[in-house]
Formats: C-alpha cells, sequence, structure tokens
C-alpha cells in the first residue's frame, strides 16, 4: 500500500495527516520484530540488519520515527524486553552478518554465521527462536572476540579502548557481573554463594569496602578476558546502533526508545544501596486483579534521589545519567513505561501481596502509613479516608508546592535530561494507561506532558472516558492498541454480535457519523462486520483530535496475532515478528481510511478540505 507507492502518493497521505492536525506518526515495533533476508535470519530480528535498514527505507517519507521497545540486555531465561538492563543493550540485536565482513575485519567466520541461520528452528516463520538465538549469538561474539583480539587492527582497538573509558560509569559493573555469574554459575545474582560478591558495591561498613575492593580486583584479573569481551559485545552493537541512527536520520525517520519501570538483576546487584531496603513495586488490587499485582521490582529509595538542598544524591544522578543517555541515542525521544511509578509509585513489603491490609500503600500518598509517612508529601488532612471504592483518587487536594516534589523526579532528571541532550519535553511519551492517581494527574497537567489515549481501551458506557474518539485532546499520543493489546482485527471480531461489541458501535457512530440519517443501519451493519468495525476503529484514531499517532506492527499490517498477553508466560510472548517478505504484505488501506477520517470530522471540515478528498480518492 501507501509505503510502496511512489513519492507523489505518499505526500498526498502526508498531506491528509497534516489535514488532521497531525504532526508526528510514529509505527511501534520492538528490535526482534524485525524481518531478516531469508540467507539471514538467525533466528532474532534487528534493525541494525540489511532486512532492518530495508525495512526504514519501507515506511521513510510516511513515518516520523519508530517507537521501539526496551533496548536492555536479557536474560536467557526471560525473553520480555520490560525485565532487561537499564544501562548494557541487548546483544541479541547485533547484526551477526556484519561481522563476516571486511568492515569488521570478517572477525567472525561465514561458517558460523551460515550455521546459526540454517539451524533455525523458525527458518520460514515470523517468530523468533529465543532459546535457541542466545546460545548461538553468544558462541558466535565468543568467536568474534577472539578474532577480534587476534586481529589486532589498530584503529579499532582505539575505537575500543575510547569507549571503554567513555562508558566506564556502567560499563564496569555490568561486566564484573558477567564475570561472577561465571564464577558461580549462575546470573542470578541471589543464589551466589558468597555473601562478599553478592554486595560486593553495597558496603556497610569502612572494613568491608577495603575487603570489597580486594575481591574486585581479584575477580577483574582472575576474569579479565570475559570482562573485556563483554565489553567488547556492548562496543560492537554500540558502533551498529550509531551507524542505523545515522541512517534512519538520513532519511528522516527517528528513534524513540522505551524505558520500563523495571531494574533487571544485574543492576539490583550493581545499585542496591540505592534501593528501598525490604519494599518492591506493583499494583495495587483493582478490577482486573484482585489482589494486586506482585511486580518484585525493587523501589528507589526516595532520601538517596535527592540531598538536602535538593541537589540530586546518588540515586538521582545514576537516573539522570540513564535518562541522558537514552536521549542521546534516540532524537525521536524516550517513552516511559509506567510514569506513575514514577511520580506516585505503589510499593508493598517484599514476599507480601500488593494490597492495603498486608501494609502495601502509596509511597508518597501514605501519610498515615507507620512506615511509609517519613515520605509522605499529601498530608493527612489532603486525603479523602472515606472512600470506599476508587480509593485511588483519595488524594482530594494538593498545594502548589506538593505538586513540584511529587514532579520534581520529572523535573530535575527527565525533563532535564532531554533539554541537556538538545530536546524538549514533547519529547517524552508518557505512558499513562488505566487509572491515575491526582498526584499524577496533577504533574502531567503542571508539566504539560503528553500522555497516551488508547482507543481500544474506551470504557463505552462512560460518556467522558478520555479515551472515547470524542473526548481526546490535542496534546497526547493516540493509538488503537499496545504490545500488550489484541490486534484490532482481533479486538473487532470478539466484539461483533455480542452486547459490549453494540455499546462500542453506538459510541462510533454518534462520534464518526454525526450527520449520517439512518445511524441504526450503520450500526447494524458494524455489529456484524468485523471487517467494517475494524476499519471504523482505525478512522477513529485518524479522526480523533490527537496530534501524535502511533500503530502498532500488527495493526499496521493486519497480522492477526498478538505479541503479547499480560498475566501469561510462554514462546509466544514477545516472539512475534514481522515477515521477512514484509514488502508483499497488504497493510491497511490508509489513504481510504484518511478521507474517511476527514468526512468523519463534518460536512464543513469535509468541504474546506475537498481537493485532499480527491486527491486520496485517486490513490485509494
Amino acid at each position: 500500500m501507501v509505503c510502496t507507492l511512489n513519492n507523489n502518493k505518499v505526500s498526498i497521505v502526508k498531506k491528509a495527516l497534516k489535514v488532521l492536525g497531525k504532526k508526528n506518526f510514529v509505527f511501534i515495533m520492538h528490535n526482534g520484530s524485525f524481518p531478516s533476508l531469508p540467507e539471514e535470519n538467525t533466528g532474532f530480528g534487528t534493525i541494525n540488519s540489511t532486512a532492518g535498514h530495508r525495512f526504514i527505507d519501507y515506511i521513510a517519507g510516511l513515518f516520523d520515527a519508530i517507537q521501539m521497545g526496551p533496548a536492555g540486555k536479557t536474560k536467557s531465561s526471560d525473553s520480555s524486553p520490560y525485565t532487561g538492563t537499564i544501562f548494557s543493550n541487548n546483544p541479541l540485536f547485533i547484526d551477526l552478518k556484519q561481522l563476516t565482513t571486511e568492515k569488521w575485519g570478517c572477525i567472525l567466520s561465514t561458517e558460523t554465521f551460515n550455521d546459526i541461520v540454517a539451524n533455525n528452528p523458525n527458518k520460514g516463520k515470523n517468530r523468533t527462536s529465543y532459546s535457541y538465538i542466545s546460545k548461538k549469538q553468544s558462541l558466535a561474539l565468543s568467536e568474534a572476540y577472539k578474532n577480534f583480539v587476534a586481529l589486532n587492527d589498530k584503529k579499532l582497538m582505539a575505537e575500543f579502548e575510547a569507549y571503554k573509558i567513555e562508558n566506564d560509569i556502567w560499563l564496569d559493573k555490568d561486566s564484573l557481573y558477567e564475570a561472577l555469574s561465571i564464577a558461580h554459575g549462575t546470573d542470578f545474582w541471589p543464589n551466589w554463594k558468597s555473601d562478599v560478591d553478592k554486595n560486593l558495591f553495597n558496603p556497610k561498613t569502612i572494613e568491608e569496602k577495603l575487603q570489597y575492593a580486594k575481591r574486585i580486583e581479584e575477580i577483574s584479573k582472575t576474569y579479565s578476558k570475559e570482562i573485556d569481551e563483554y565489553k567488547f559485545i556492548q562496543f560492537i552493537l554500540y558502533k551498529q546502533s550509531l551507524e542505523t541512527a545515522k541512517y534512519a536520520a538520513s532519511k528522516g525517520v527517528k528513534m524513540i526508545a522505551d524505558r520500563q519501570v523495571a531494574f533487571s538483576d544485574r543492576d539490583c546487584w550493581a545499585y542496591q544501596s540505592l534501593f528501598l531496603e525490604g519494599w518492591s513495586l506493583g499494583c495495587p488490587p483493582d478490577y482486573f486483579s484482585k489482589d494486586g499485582q506482585a511486580w518484585g521490582f525493587p523501589v528507589i529509595n526516595p532520601e538517596k534521589l535527592y540531598n538536602d538542598d535538593g541537589s540530586l544524591g546518588e540515586a538521582g544522578i545514576l537516573m539522570k545519567n540513564l535518562y541522558k543517555k537514552m536521549f542521546r541515542e534516540n532524537p525521536g525521544g524516550v517513552r516511559i513505561d509506567h510514569i506513575v511509578g514514577l511520580i506516585d509509585p505503589w510499593v508493598y513489603k517484599a514476599g507480601k501481596k500488593p494490597m492495603p491490609e498486608h501494609g502495601a500503600g502509596r509511597l508518597y500518598s501514605s501519610p498515615e502509613h507507620p512506615e511509609l509517612k517519613k515520605y509522605a508529601i499529601a498530608k493527612i488532612e489532603d486525603l479523602d479516608m472515606s472512600l470506599t471504592s476508587d480509593k485511588e483518587k483519595r488524594v482530594k487536594s494538593l498545594t502548589e508546592e506538593q505538586i513540584k516534589l511529587y514532579g520534581r523526579l520529572i523535573e530535575k532528571i527527565v525533563i532535564a535530561a532531554a533539554e541537556e541532550e538538545g530536546l524538549t519535553k514533547d519529547s517524552i511519551v508518557c505512558e499513562d494507561l488505566g487509572t491515575l492517581t491526582n498526584p499524577v494527574a496533577a504533574v502531567m497537567k503542571q508539566y504539560d506532558l503528553l500522555g497516551m489515549r488508547l482507543t481500544q481501551f474506551t470504557v463505552p458506557t462512560e460518556e467522558e472516558d478520555p479515551y472515547r474518539c470524542k473526548n481526546i485532546t490535542e496534546r497526547c499520543w493516540a493509538m488503537v492498541g499496545t504490545h500488550d493489546n489484541q490486534p484490532v482485527a482481533l479486538w473487532a471480531k470478539s466484539m461483533v454480535h455480542t452486547h459490549e461489541g453494540y455499546l462500542h458501535v453506538k459510541n462510533l457512530v454518534e462520534d464518526l457519523f454525526t450527520e449520517v440519517q439512518d445511524k441504526d443501519a450503520l450500526i447494524v451493519k458494524m455489529t456484524n462486520d468485523a471487517d467494517f468495525l475494524t476499519e471504523t476503529k482505525l478512522v477513529e484514531l485518524f479522526a480523533c483530535k490527537a496530534e501524535n499517532i502511533q500503530i502498532f506492527f500488527t495493526d499496521y499490517f493486519n497480522i492477526p496475532q498478538t505479541y503479547n498477553v499480560p498475566g501469561t508466560s510462554g514462546d509466544k510472548n514477545w516472539s512475534l515478528r514481522l515477515p521477512d517478505n514484509f514488502e508483499n504484505m497488504e497493510p491497511i488501506n490508509l489513504p481510504l481510511i484518511l478521507k474517511k477520517a476527514i468526512i468523519a470530522r463534518g460536512t464543513q471540515f469535509a468541504d474546506a478540505n475537498k481537493e485532499i478528498i480527491e486527491e486520496l480518492d485517486e490513490i485509494i
């Protein structure tokens, strides 16, 4: 469809998007989901590959950016990108094919590469082979490092040494963890037998600090090769990612990063002195989970975020360095997953359920809590203690000073990091889906942050639902679904012939077909026709007033498979890929959808844009 059309026709689509007030049109696809050339399919996608660059060519001119998933290193036993490392990037994103070329001194043999491709268990399928490639990639990169050392390329060696010095603040710790994982036979540090190794960066006394420094020196010598290899792998990925970013920029495409709320095992070990001991981050009981969600992620200690004079403390500096790195490497911006966890986190006692009766509460909004009250920004008199339902709204009033305190991590760390890297706060995409506490809503408003509006989340019985088309405002990011939702086509199939579907359809007709006389006939057609409902749901996305639009790859390419099903585990999650022959696939009929979106704005708007409607008609 559109991306395969010539430049003139793409320009018509861009003109239609501008008429509808769209400033950014962004494609969402996680790195592992990128296609491969059939002869280069190792079992995992990467934007750094030949096919990855080909995909950039495919979307160039139409899409402004690609929203990637979290880029951190994942565990071999867990493919979820949302539990990856905060600094180290995922070695699976390295394009092995490049390492077989003269550009990299042929440090990986063609035989090794071809063997990996030939034995990929999901060859020819649009699925990653996570367990397979995790092992094979590791072996291949060890071979590449060995050959790199033997090659002794002076220019490449100098670049590598400079990279190590520039990134030592995090690279030294992450590579040391790799060495200790080898020494203990497991990369899960709580299972290490040595208490010294568990606490190398968490000394409690001067004596321990001296003892741990000696141990660090010992490990660094014993495992110097493994440590250097870890750093070299990160260096390869850095160079490849930089080249890809430059290539994308030359095509007018930017990258948007994704910062997950979690910290990996590696990060918990390296920075454990900065976390709140005995507490974990999660979600409170709600409609979806009566016991709440026990994520088990560590919580940054509020007392380590800032010093008494308001300047950044050790934890604050860590967080700012993280965001600065992300904004520097991703000029399109950063998506913050679960921004509630930065502003008003729900915490619970480790080993307990995340329920109030088990001692859980909002870290900064629990002035009545015997242990959390010392961190509270809200005061007792700010709470509506009479609420028996919707307790997330119990903070009823806040002063300007309190709002600033709730928002200082956003202001002093996230926004400051963006601005120091030459970006603005509009480069921050805030995942604020679900119920927002009043402090979070107040901070979002105070700093004019761009939240998300997910049209698939519309509650059709609520007239003022923020995800409903007529209620979506300009200053936000709108999308049909994210990586955790069914593709819109599957959602539509689940809605036809149901009462819930009827309610959704009724709202769609009211919002998008205001001037149609026979609305009942439209309702009947849409409640029985999944394809028509799918199309109308996409029309809604572009007809709404949101200035920024994102679309997930399964929705754009009509792939009837779900990328991730929250609350479940297994090989199907996080493994879906865009097929290698994506250029021959039939994506959504964007010209038709945009035409209908313009018409949905009403006769006056359509008449004013008659010329663009006619141009769209010519390419439909």
